[in-house]
């Protein structure tokens, strides 16, 4: 496959590191999907893109190869990677299993200063969802969630669960269009808000378990859908 040119501009803040910024934005293309997998990432490229030395881009790659979102080859080309399946189901079972018991502690708190906070969200979302802007509907989500771990006072939590999702949140980015996905998400999202709201812990964990599975059960339909974005199973 040829080299794949990236989308867009870049303009380097030289107040922050360069391979930080290389890696976000790299990350970031990954995961939404404008670089699909496949795409060709030539060092010397990405470093005329991002006007930076090979080295912050040697690095960035280094750090995305350890998400396994590239495949790094020495003295070569770098390529993205199709989604891998046992890092999005090990992100998965760590965002489950921190949530089921996150929400329980919000509920048992009864906020409903919190409740309406989110149930704000969920109507940002909706807007989004209805003039088909998928993008920021996506990035209201990850606020949503971001919202529940800076209540509980684990947004440094948040930040690190972020960094391995990035398999993750490409099925989820997949998924997102098909099968009243997104609909179902403002569903979901509304009743984790009402049930935090009325301090109903056991609610707020059944709708947590069944918003963060649904995805993963759809994985057969995914893989069929889009056999170049998911790699088989082992």
């Amino acid at each position: 496959m040829s080299e794949h040119t990236l989308p867009g501009t870049f303009r380097l803040d030289r107040s922050r590191s360069a391979a930080l910024q290389v890696y976000e934005h790299l990350r970031e293309l990954i995961v939404t999907l404008a670089l699909p997998p496949g795409a060709v990432l030539s060092r010397n490229e990405l470093a005329g893109y991002f006007d930076v030395s090979v080295t912050p881009v040697r690095d960035a790659l280094a750090r995305l190869d350890d998400e396994k979102l590239v495949e790094v080859f020495p003295q070569h080309a770098t390529r993205v990677r199709a989604v891998d399946l046992s890092s999005a189901r090990e992100a998965h079972f760590l965002r489950l299993s921190v949530e089921l018991e996150l929400v329980h502690g919000l509920a048992r708190r009864r906020d409903p200063q919190l409740a309406a906070r989110l149930l704000e969200l969920v109507d940002r979302q909706r807007a989004c969802l209805e003039r088909g802007d998928l993008a920021s509907f996506t990035a209201v989500d990850m606020e949503f969630h971001r919202t529940l771990y800076d209540a509980a006072l684990l947004t440094g939590l948040w930040e690190r669960l972020r960094d391995g999702s990035g398999n993750l949140d490409r099925l989820r980015r997949l998924h997102l269009p098909l099968n009243n996905k997104a609909q179902s998400i403002l569903e979901q999202h509304a009743e984790i808000a009402r049930a935090i709201g009325d301090g109903d812990a056991a609610r707020a964990q059944s709708w947590v378990r069944k918003h963060l599975s649904g995805t993963l059960s759809e994985l057969d339909a995914l893989r069929e859908r889009y056999p170049d974005f998911v790699l088989p199973v082992h």
